[in-house]
This record gives structure tokens, C-alpha cells and sequence, in this order.
């Protein structure tokens, strides 16, 4: 068995599709596949496209319902769900929030109270209301914006990580700058393994974790983020409070889905270490990593990982 890859910019991120096989025509057949499925759904998803679903809802759905298809509608019911689940702390509409903010390492003001609450009024899961019956999309206030970077990469990689299944492949993986999704084994017929970085130096590994059929997810803040009067604020937003999160540098899960890996990590970011911990710990298969302001490590029970000899 050889293992062949493919590189490609998709969903605004870099993807690395691999698969094990010992037919190369067929391999490059199914990464075709993989990369065909994923900018189908980026078409569906993608806020940066005036003809996608997801902008389509953006502009209109204030003023008039916004038919979706069945796929869509099932995603966003999903996501309506995990922002349940998470007590709001997941949430697709919290875009405009992150409009208030200028990240990329500048010394910066926070915005005023007022102007927050003010575009927090444009902010909430509750607002998105769905139409199962018509498969219609209504938001309850102007000038809402959704957003699906939060969980739409994992959505794709779940997909792709079906379709490749139903190829019988030995295994594979889907890789989009960094959150991996992996089913079966390596060329080797050993277990895929993922590598976890210091947020603060994306070349160093701190320990292994083996990923067999599972996949992991992390949000943190080492690209974006900003210092004011000696604090590191994050680029990831507290929906609750309009405000970047503080305390916390990154956050790995692991599930057995890449969609709720995805949102996952969003989410838990968000809550902080403590409500973080005591979160995932409430959730069947489904483990974490948190790195804390202070580089501190917190891990979720019962996770495996292989730390890295000094």
C-alpha cells in the first residue's frame, strides 16, 4: 500500500487530502472526488460568495423566508443544537461581534459597552428561525450576519471521510490547516497520529495523540490575537458577552465527528478552562486539550496521548 496526497486551497484554508491505496489511477480518482465534494460545499456555505446559500439567507431572510435545501436545513438544525447543547457559547450569527475588533498583534482600544450591546442586539442562535415544513430560513433581527468557518470545514471533511468509506479505502484523511480527520490506518497498517503544538510555537510538538477513527479539532489564538494594558485577548469571541476571550491560548477535541469537533472547540474556547473541562467531560466520546494564558496543560479524562521526550 502507497500513500498519495493532494494540496489544495479550498474553504479559505489549506487542505491536505490523503489516501492509502495500491492503485494510483483510483487514488487520484478518489482525491478527486474529495476535493470536488468539498468545493461543492463551500459553494452551499460560504459567506464570501453572493450566490451561496449562507449569503443568500444573510441578505434577504430578514425581510422574507429564504428556502434552503435539505442538506443545509439539516446542518443548520444541527448547529441550532449544539448552540443548545453548549448554552450559547457556539453560535453561528456572533459575525458581526468580530466586526468590532482589530486583531493581528496591534496594541488596540475595546470597544465601548454601548456599542457592543448595540450589535449584540443583532446576535443570538434563538434569532435564527427555521421552517422545517418549507425548509425556509427567517433571522428575527436587520442586519444579522451567519457565519458556518466555525463548523463548514468539518461538515466537509465529514463528508468526504463518507464518500471515501464507501470506497472500501484502507484509509485516509482530510487535513485543513491542521484539524484532521483520519478512518483506518496508514500505509504502514499503523494508526494515524495527530501532533499537538505549543500555541505559541507551531513548530514544536508537545505529544501524540492516535486518531483511529476520530477526529480532532483546534481554535486558538496564535495567529490572531492582540495585547491591551498587558492582557492577551483572543480573536475568538464570547457570544454571551460581545467580549475576546481572555485565559485561554488553545483548545484541541477530539470526537468522532469532524462537524462536532469543529464546533466544539469554538464553544469550549469560549467557556474557559473550568466550564470547558466540566463540559466535555458530560460528552460521550468526546475528550480535550486546553492550554491555558499561562501555558499551563489541562486534558479531559480518560484521553491517551504520548508525550514527547524532552
Amino acid at each position: 500500500m502507497l500513500r498519495y496526497k493532494r494540496q489544495q486551497k479550498l474553504m479559505g484554508c489549506s487542505f491536505e487530502l490523503g489516501v492509502v491505496l495500491d492503485d494510483e489511477v483510483k487514488a487520484h480518482q478518489i482525491l478527486d472526488e474529495g476535493v470536488k465534494e468539498i468545493q461543492r460545499i463551500e459553494d452551499l456555505l460560504s459567506e464570501f460568495k453572493g450566490d451561496s446559500i449562507i449569503s443568500n439567507i444573510n441578505t434577504k431572510a430578514y425581510e422574507i423566508p429564504v428556502h434552503v435545501n435539505p442538506e443545509v436545513m439539516e446542518l443548520l438544525k444541527r448547529c441550532q443544537q449544539i448552540s443548545r447543547l453548549s448554552q450559547g457559547y457556539f453560535d453561528i450569527s456572533v459575525g458581526p461581534l468580530k466586526k468590532l475588533y482589530r486583531f493581528r498583534n496591534a496594541e488596540f482600544t475595546l470597544p465601548g459597552k454601548k456599542d457592543i450591546q448595540r450589535v449584540k442586539n443583532r446576535v443570538g442562535y434563538d434569532k435564527i428561525q427555521l421552517d422545517e415544513d418549507s425548509n425556509a430560513v427567517r433571522l428575527k433581527q436587520e442586519n444579522m450576519h451567519l457565519s458556518m468557518a466555525a463548523i463548514g470545514k468539518g461538515y466537509a471533511a465529514d463528508r468526504v471521510k463518507q464518500i471515501w468509506k464507501d470506497h472500501k479505502l484502507p484509509g485516509g484523511y482530510i487535513d485543513a490547516s491542521g484539524d484532521l480527520t483520519a478512518f483506518g490506518t496508514d500505509e504502514n497498517e499503523q494508526a494515524w497520529k495527530i501532533g499537538i503544538a505549543n500555541p505559541d510555537d507551531r513548530d514544536q510538538i508537545l505529544f501524540h495523540i492516535p486518531l483511529n477513527d476520530a477526529s480532532l479539532a483546534t481554535s486558538g489564538d496564535y495567529e490572531q490575537h492582540f495585547m491591551y494594558r498587558g492582557v492577551r485577548y483572543s480573536h475568538n469571541i464570547n457570544p454571551k458577552t460581545g467580549l475576546p476571550v481572555i485565559g485561554v491560548k488553545s483548545v484541541s477535541i477530539f470526537s468522532p465527528s469532524a462537524e462536532l469537533s469543529d464546533a466544539l472547540a469554538t464553544a469550549v474556547y469560549a467557556m474557559g478552562v473550568d466550564k470547558g473541562l466540566s463540559f466535555l467531560n458530560q460528552l460521550p466520546q468526546t475528550y480535550g486539550i486546553i492550554v491555558d494564558d499561562q501555558n499551563k496543560v489541562f486534558f479531559t479524562k480518560q484521553l491517551q496521548y504520548e508525550p514527547i521526550p524532552a
